[in-house]
């Protein structure tokens, strides 16, 4: 019988093309972390890690990024729970949950964590740990650390050809974290030709931003894109030139030169960056911490289409109902609010006008809803992701839509928020307190959870276990609402998220003048 436990010179020990590491045998399970793919100076492109003699201890997490406003997540851990690091620049690294390292040639999931492109980590949330998914899928789980907010995404081209793309040196570190796992993860038991993208949020938002780079071209066979497609002009919005904010920054820290720039402390150039940022922003200016259109990132697709060459690569596309409108304070009772009740607090927050023309298009897309949570229906993110999946279908992409639709019991019944998605993905829902009700959380989690290992292995997210699952075509959103139950439907908010858009403006202001 093997043992619970297991960590020497002869177990979970992996040679890579730089060198051996070890991690740890748990429960069935080999778990590497904190192994570096790549090293890099301060705004360059990531190099390949030198080789090392003897074994890697592959036993400890990685340096995770530092932050430019120092403001972790305290509150909401119901929703939420989340881990803090030891953060430091050197952050080029990865953690690995393996079936086995046996050459099985599984396939390979890769995680990019949220946070847009300016916060967030590998490992910042409980529900990011990759042992079930990698147990119950028999999968190899991958999860990686890169450089963000300036020291990722910080354009300084102007000031010579060794700074071309630091604007993008994030995304290059996720380029580099892929080419390693396609040289070195067949040791891992996984298939280094069968590796699927997902991520959240901002992780999302990475799938799209290396489908838009050339770099990325092979490295990665699907991509599952969770609440990552934003409005047109939030993602690469400003096209100009980095040369006016590192102009300021270097004012501030009394330096002349770029390459100061690479030795100042980062706590220092964190500083330097908060105190002139909002100047910058009155005048419309570029300020970093995000990417930015040049000759290696072609930019948003929804405004510059997709790249041709990564047309090929299926897609699964989705949203929660409720993204950021969750957390807000609620105008009804749900546990006890009748329908009557729910278009009452309507038209108390919206004006009888908007309620009398919005309320009979949500309760026709979402007949099984009280009519009030029309209050805390997600345009954010679902209005450019009907877009986004349309699109790429109309240039001959192959995407599948998801809606995580289920509420929560936490204060009697929230709408699913965001993130709300990402433990049942992850078949991590045990981590989460706020998720746990008796008869929903299983049967969904298996759902949702076995439809991102049918995408994994074979491109297409049905299975038995739900309605059959078509692809998006350009005139018709054939989306997957997970909820109670889970069901297929076409176009159902077609005509709801427009009108919504118009009519909800301004309704989170008014419901946070509610009483909490």
């Amino acid at each position: 019988m093997e043992p619970i436990f297991a960590r020497d010179e002869n177990t979970a020990v992996v040679a890579t093309e730089a060198g051996k590491v070890r991690g740890y045998r748990h429960k069935g399970i080999s778990v590497f972390k904190g192994i570096r793919y790549a090293r890099a100076r301060r705004f360059h492109a990531p190099e390949p890690i030198e080789p090392w003699k003897g074994v890697w201890d592959a036993s400890n997490y990685g340096f995770v990024c530092p932050y430019v406003d120092k403001k972790p997540w305290l509150s909401q851990e119901l929703y939420l729970p989340h881990r803090y690091w030891i953060t430091d620049e050197d952050c080029q690294n990865l953690n690995i949950w393996t079936p086995a390292c046996d050459g099985e040639r599984r396939p390979v999931l890769v995680w990019l964590h949220g946070g847009g492109f300016n916060m967030g980590s590998a490992i910042e949330m409980a529900a990011y740990d990759g042992e079930n998914m990698c147990r119950f899928g028999q999968v190899v789980v991958v999860s990686v650390n890169h450089r963000l907010n300036l020291l990722g995404y910080f354009d300084l081209s102007d000031f010579g050809e060794e700074y071309a793309n630091s604007a993008n040196a994030g995304t290059d570190d996720l380029i580099a974290a892929l080419r390693w796992v396609r040289d070195n993860i067949e040791g891992f038991g996984g298939d280094p030709g069968n590796v699927t993208l997902f991520g959240q949020s901002g992780g999302g938002a990475k799938i799209t931003a290396l489908l838009q780079s050339p770099g990325a071209d092979g490295l990665f066979a699907k991509g599952i894109n969770m609440s990552g497609v934003l409005q047109d002009g939030v993602v690469g919005a400003c096209a100009r030139s980095g040369k006016k904010l590192a102009e300021a920054m270097m004012k501030e820290l009394g330096i002349s030169t770029v390459q100061e720039l690479e030795t100042v402390p980062y706590e220092a150039l964190a500083a330097a960056f908060r105190r002139v940022r909002s100047d910058l922003a009155a005048k419309g200016e570029y300020l970093g911490n995000e990417p930015r259109p040049n000759a290696f990132y072609a930019g948003d697709p929804l405004a510059a289409g997709f790249r041709g060459e990564s047309i090929r690569v299926p897609l699964m596309v989705g949203t929660t109902y409720g993204e950021f409108s969750a957390f807000l304070p609620l105008a009804f009772d749900k546990r006890t609010a009748s329908a009557r009740e729910g278009r009452q607090a309507v038209r108390r927050i919206l004006g009888e006008e908007r309620a009398a023309e919005l309320l009979p298009v949500f309760e026709g897309a979402y007949p099984r809803r009280n009519p009030g949570d029309v209050l805390y229906l997600d345009t954010l993110f679902r209005e450019p992701a009907m877009r986004y999946v349309r699109k790429r279908a109309g240039q001959g992409g192959k995407v599948y839509s998801y809606l995580f639709d289920q509420d929560m019991p936490i204060d009697g019944g929230r709408v699913p928020w965001h993130c709300a998605d990402i433990p049942f993905v992850f078949h991590n829902t045990e981590h989460v307190p706020g998720v746990q009700q008796a008869g929903m959380t299983e049967r969904l989690e298996q759902e949702l959870f076995e439809s991102v290992l049918a995408f994994a292995r074979k491109g297409d997210p049905g299975h038995g276990g739900i309605p059959p699952w078509p692809a998006v075509t350009p005139s018709e959103e054939h989306t997957m609402v997970f909820g109670s139950p889970t069901e297929l439907k076409c176009n159902h908010d077609t005509e709801l998220i427009p009108l919504a858009q118009r009519h909800l403006a301004g309704v989170h202001e008014k419901l946070r003048s509610l009483p909490h």
